[in-house]
């Protein structure tokens, strides 16, 4: 498809295009004017710092998990592999999983081994008698058909564990050497992602974080249809503690009372068993916790006949129960009970690539596009587009890694940003023409500049004006100051909250802010067949990404305006009523969004709107014929 007249005369004119990097804000009213930039760096700084060492945490935890994960499927995949097929399946391994530097097979009946390794420094004397001892803790392990874990070492630049694992029936076992490489990147990735360093022309994306629990009164998961009776659910609490239990506290409640839903919303908790009734755990509670009060979690039902609704989704991914917290914080699970995506709404992500061969992406990626360098494929020399990728479709149900929002929509990657993580003004304003020329339906940017550029404008305007949703990052500097493209009318502008359903400390607000999203430490996939735990406004802005294309999956019959109004208005409401420059609207809630876009072609509220575009859609129509 050629491009528009205006691209070919905005290209001859390109003097002075601005860069522009990784999250920004957006909206959707009157484009609000700059203000200073917030006091108290060094507490700002702190407070990133922080942020950071927690994703590195959060990471070494997802890679150590990943790996177990592999070991196991190496031992049952290569038990009646002959010896030329082993070799063969494990060069394939460890050519794709790069992290993967020394596998050793061992046959625990007459102590053969078959070692496989990748190049890898050496390091220091001392680094490699660590590297021995921990080998040799691992061999000791599996001769007691136990496995085993190091803590993490250094080797050169790099840091390693080695893990170990004998097979069930205690014959085989394998010892394995992990390269930790990708905590390295984290670190230097969320130091630009977060502007903790100088970054070329205003920072990186933004970091956002929701609370596990975005309930907007009471979250309703299954029906009693009782007509005299008050229901509530049989395994759930409420809980108002008299000061908040810490990490080890809630480690603890989780253990005893067999949970893995842990919910807060304001000062009050909600806790799921797997075992207990709701007499055992106000029993439970009562006695060793001594709460403020306790009561059931009642259900309020509208008085009309209501079919009872599916269990919850719990998708069988690795990381999902233990790590994706953001997903059942804003009702994801229970809103794939109204529609799980549809392949034919496909989702842009103008980014910095992605990784085409990542088995958590296999199959949910189209063929994309370069702009940085045409004729090559989008692939990901960052990070950055990968994980916003995850966010919205890693495959679900794979028994693999992550849960992505979406089971079916396509993502199209479009690779904008070069592996600086910064591109400039019109790479960006192309490849938001060309994801719209080429049959996206919404298209996330977790990127932006504080500098309001016409050409930018322009092909913003390009993509609205054809029925596209899109979809902002706010930025991560904790100023009101607007950034592009998140600020402009026509973008729908994310910004974050934390676990406690707070604006993050280092989240951008303002009035032309629409809503927030989950973004503190986000498990996600990462190059080279990983994982990572990533924060940032970048980091929120896909998942709304994914709601606008869950609801375009639903109904197609929305025009881009709609689904913005709707999501606006399916939120929890935080902060001061209605809207509010810290907060907007509120945090999304996929459940609620889903449930008042499954209605008639156009909800009731938008049905004046929706006649109007329809009727002025017919007269263009007709105009250009």
């Amino acid at each position: 498809m050629s491009r528009p007249r205006w691209i070919n005369w905005a290209l001859a004119a390109g003097a002075g295009a601005l860069a522009l990097t990784l999250l920004l804000p957006t909206s959707n009213r009157t484009i609000p004017k700059p203000s200073a930039m917030q006091e108290n760096p060094q507490k700002e700084h702190a407070s990133k710092q922080r942020l950071k060492v927690q994703d590195i945490k959060a990471t070494d935890l997802l890679t150590r998990v990943d790996a177990k994960q592999h070991l196991g499927i190496i031992l049952d995949k290569t038990n009646k592999m002959t010896a030329t097929q082993v070799t063969r399946y494990m060069k394939e391994l460890q050519d794709s999983h790069g992290h993967m530097r020394s596998i050793q097979l061992m046959n625990m009946h007459d102590s053969s081994s078959k070692r496989f390794d990748r190049a890898f420094k050496e390091g220091s004397k001392l680094e490699q008698q660590r590297l021995s001892h921990a080998m040799n803790l691992a061999k000791k392990a599996v001769h007691k058909h136990q496995s085993f874990e190091s803590s993490s070492f250094p080797l050169g630049k790099e840091k390693y564990f080695v893990m170990a694992q004998p097979s069930k029936d205690g014959r085989r076992a394998i010892i394995a050497l992990f390269s930790q490489s990708v905590l390295n990147a984290v670190e230097e990735h969320q130091r630009k992602n977060l502007r903790m360093i100088p970054y070329p022309r205003e920072g990186k994306f933004k970091i956002e974080s929701v609370h596990p629990d975005t309930l907007n009164e009471i979250t309703v998961k299954t029906g009693h249809d009782n007509a005299n009776a008050s229901h509530f659910y049989e395994n759930e609490i409420v809980i108002r503690f008299r000061q908040d239990p810490g990490e080890r506290d809630m480690r603890m409640i989780r253990s005893d009372v067999k949970t893995q839903s842990a919910r807060k919303l304001g000062y009050t908790y909600v806790f799921r068993s797997e075992t207990m009734n709701y007499k055992q755990l106000r029993d439970y509670f009562g006695s060793k916790w001594n709460p403020l009060y306790m009561e059931p979690h009642y259900m309020y039902l509208t008085n009309e006949t209501a079919a009872e609704q599916p269990d919850v989704p719990i998708p069988n991914d690795v990381l999902f129960s233990d790590y994706q917290w953001n997903l059942p914080a804003i009702e994801t699970n229970r809103g794939w009970n109204i529609t799980k995506g549809n392949k034919d709404v496909i989702v842009a992500v103008v980014d910095t690539g992605v990784d085409v061969n990542h088995p958590d992406l296999k199959g949910k990626l189209l063929e994309g596009y370069n702009v940085v360098s045409p004729g090559n494929k989008p692939l990901d020399d960052v990070g950055h587009g990968t994980h916003v990728a995850g966010i919205i479709g890693a495959i679900v149900n794979n028994n693999e890694g992550v849960a992505g929002m979406s089971w079916y929509n396509k993502v199209l990657p479009v690779k904008v940003l070069d592996n600086s993580g910064s591109g400039t003004t019109y790479a960006v304003a192309e490849g938001i023409i060309w994801a719209a020329d080429h049959g996206a339906k919404v298209i996330n940017m977790s990127l932006g500049n504080y500098a309001d550029a016409q050409f930018l404008h322009d092909a913003i305007k390009y993509a609205f004006d054809r029925d596209i949703v899109l979809i902002a990052a706010t930025g991560n500097d904790n100023t009101e100051r607007p950034g592009y493209p998140a600020a402009y009318p026509e973008v729908f502008a994310v910004s974050a909250t934390d676990p406690d359903m707070n604006k993050a400390s280092y989240s951008n607000y303002g009035d032309y802010v629409d809503v927030m999203a989950p973004g503190s430490s986000i498990a996600s996939t990462y190059p080279d067949n990983q994982y990572a735990a990533l924060s940032g406004t970048s980091m929120a802005s896909p998942h709304v990404a994914a709601l606008a294309g869950l609801i375009r999956s639903l109904n197609p019959d929305l025009t881009n305006t709609e689904v913005m109004d709707l999501m606006r208005q399916s939120v929890i409401d935080l902060g001061e009523p209605g809207h509010d420059k810290y907060y907007g609207y509120g945090q999304i809630d996929v459940y609620k969004a889903l449930q008042a876009a499954s209605g008639s072609s156009a909800p009731l509220q938008f049905w004046p709107q929706h006649v109007r575009q329809q009727m002025d859609n017919t007269l263009k129509k007709y105009i250009r014929e």
